[in-house]
């Protein structure tokens, strides 16, 4: 019988981002299983996540809750993720059109990567998501936000 209780405790200080908790963090996907994933393992390091299934919804919450990082995926209905981002971006600093933005997508190609940063994202990440690799680059981000004296 293998024990559940194994000597993993160091791969908890590994996984320990300070930076994170209290977070806030808005999730667009219009993939329900996606959006819970995100959620799932965003929630597990103390982030605040509040998830939307359009770009449209995403807007109006970016107003409302007022996030610290976005995570979209591109390829939606109606409004993909580069006309939200395009949206956002033309928004003033104080209503959140400085966000630090994770163009989450299964498009993988160079082409897509440089289009997603080349239209406002700072990050392009392939999905299926890595849940250490998504993590590490909020902390980043988060890092690079509170350097910047950018919280809200």
């Amino acid at each position: 019988m293998v024990s559940k209780l194994c000597d993993n405790w160091h791969l908890e200080e590994d996984r320990y981002f300070p930076t994170l908790e209290g977070l806030q963090v808005l999730v667009v996907d219009d993939n329900d299983d996606s959006l819970e994933l995100v959620k799932i393992i965003l929630e597990e390091y103390g982030i605040q996540v509040v998830t939307t299934a359009s770009a449209s919804e995403a807007l109006a919450a970016l107003i409302q809750f007022k996030p610290d990082i976005l995570i979209s995926d591109i390829a939606m209905p109606l409004e993909d993720g580069y006309c939200l981002i395009r949206q956002i971006r033309n928004f003033s600093p104080k209503h959140g059109g400085l966000i630090p933005a994770i163009a989450l997508t299964a498009c993988v190609l160079e082409e897509e990567r440089t289009r997603a940063l080349e239209a406002g994202f700072q990050i392009h990440l392939p999905k299926p998501v890595d849940p250490d690799e998504l993590v590490a680059v909020i902390a980043l981000l988060a890092e690079q936000k509170i350097d910047k004296g950018l919280f809200n």
